[in-house]
């Protein structure tokens, strides 16, 4: 195998569509650092074998010098403890906001996925705690000494994403920018993402790369008409949210809906007493660290909040903590005709307490499911958005579901940047990367990517890995 030089780039997931995301950045042929090491979601699956039924590190780490975590998402860091249990023992940079986020991510991870032997997840997270190194934004930090610098800067996706600058010390010197997940503009709670000066080549995700999503303002109106429309049928509308960045951006905008419709309407409107249930003891807990994070929120937050509103805790919202009370709820809620908004994880139905509403609701008409972000290939949601409006049906824990709910889509409540976002973040740098490589999309969303960069010549090189 031929020697690393400075700037090589490995990619060890996230190329064979939006999970697992993993690049190798070599500083020197002896020295290199991890940007992101997630998990992997469905069908897709990473170069050297690793796919969501094995999940170990099946590549070198004897050179990497370190971990940046872009954000606390799981299909990018869902396989820091295989990393950890691999040998890996050197520092993991992020955010600041992410370093409070990360342990509680892990330690779900890690009883859902791994074991429940409280000895052993104690014994992870207290290396994840010894290794975490947080860094404010626009600060450069020395990595590899004389080799690496990186420089973490706001992404806009989820509280605590960042994008990644990163200077080459070695001739020849190099700036390579990794995106992360970029976020799309004027996004709840966050400021907007603010592309760098410049660099060298370009690391870019590509989840939305061939489609534009709904302006805030529409996507809001839409929300609030899918979800007047599903309590028409006198049932509940199920969310598949991830308990992290999309429950709290979500809770954001229904708080400003209830508002609204409190302000400009009698008491019969639906939205007066309409509970709005947070369904998942993990997004609770991300909530309250939300909550606490105030001073990382943007402009229009903060001054919501001055005003005396609480967009993470209004009277309407009820959260559901115990497994007991879970099980009641579902129960209850099948069985009756009581309104009620759920947002519970999975995100992809891939998991967790959304499975089992799914289990209870599929095959009544009166409920509605409600998607609000991307669906991996192979993944329940993905197989419920498709097959769902034709009465199709679903596997789901090794029984087959008919579906007979409503099903509706809206693509604007992503919290990644659509494909005009992208072109943007890479069209406002005052020096534009001589390379772009193009990662964590399906191959249309690759391919037109690459097609709009190379129209408006936005690069000289295009690669899709």
């Amino acid at each position: 195998m031929p020697t690393s030089q400075p700037g090589d780039i490995i990619h060890h997931g996230a190329i064979d569509g939006v999970t697992g995301s993993c690049h190798q950045l070599f500083a020197s042929a002896e020295h290199s650092i991890l940007i992101d090491c997630g998990l992997f979601q469905g069908d897709e699956a990473a170069p050297d074998g690793s796919h969501a039924n094995d999940l170990s590190i099946n590549f070198d780490i004897t050179s990497v010098q370190a971990l940046v975590a872009t954000h606390v998402h799981i299909d990018h860091v869902g396989r820091i403890p295989y990393l950890i249990a691999a040998g890996f023992r050197r520092p993991i940079y992020c955010s600041e906001p992410s370093a409070e986020l990360l342990p509680l991510v892990l330690e779900d991870a890690l009883k859902i996925g791994v074991t429940r032997d409280k000895k052993l997840i104690d014994t992870f997270l207290r290396y994840i705690h010894q290794q975490l190194r947080p860094l404010p934004y626009g600060k450069w930090q020395s990595i590899i000494d004389g080799e690496l610098a990186i420089r973490l800067q706001r992404a806009g996706h989820i509280l605590g994403s960042a994008y990644v600058e990163c200077d080459l010390a070695k001739a020849p010197k190099k700036r390579i920018v990794f995106s992360g997940d970029l976020g799309a503009p004027y996004t709840p709670l966050l400021y907007s993402p603010r592309p760098p000066y410049g660099c060298d080549e370009l690391v870019i995700e590509s989840t939305y790369g061939d489609r534009q999503h709904h302006n805030r303002k529409d996507r809001a109106k839409a929300l609030q008409r899918a979800i007047e429309n599903a309590l028409l049928d006198g049932g509940s509308v199920l969310i598949p949210a991830f308990s992290i960045g999309r429950t709290q951006e979500l809770l954001y905008e229904l708080e400003g809906i209830i508002h609204q419709q409190k302000k400009q309407h009698s008491k019969d409107s639906p939205w007066h007493n309409l509970p709005i249930i947070v369904d998942s003891p993990l997004a609770s807990r991300f909530t309250e660290v939300y909550r606490r994070l105030k001073d990382f929120w943007d402009g229009e937050a903060k001054q919501r909040a001055r005003r005396g509103r609480h967009p993470l805790s209004f009277e309407q919202l009820i959260t559901v903590d115990e497994h007991g009370e879970h099980i009641a709820l579902v129960n209850r809620l099948a069985q009756t005709r009581q309104p009620a908004i759920i947002l519970a994880a999975s995100g992809m139905c891939a998991g967790g307490r959304i499975v089992n509403y799914l289990q209870a609701m599929l095959n009544d008409p009166r409920h509605n499911i409600l998607f609000v972000g991307y669906q991996a290939r192979g993944t329940p949601g993905q197989a419920i958005q498709e097959y769902g409006p034709q009465n199709g049906y679903v596997d789901l824990e090794g029984e087959r579901y008919t579906i007979r709910c409503g099903v509706d889509t809206i693509s604007g409540y992503s919290a990644h940047a659509d494909q005009k976002d992208l072109i943007n973040f890479v069209k406002r740098m005052r020096k534009r990367p001589n390379t772009v490589r193009i990662v964590h999309g399906d191959d249309d969303a690759k391919w037109n990517l690459k097609q709009q960069l190379l129209a408006q010549s936005l690069a000289k090189h295009v690669v899709i890995p």
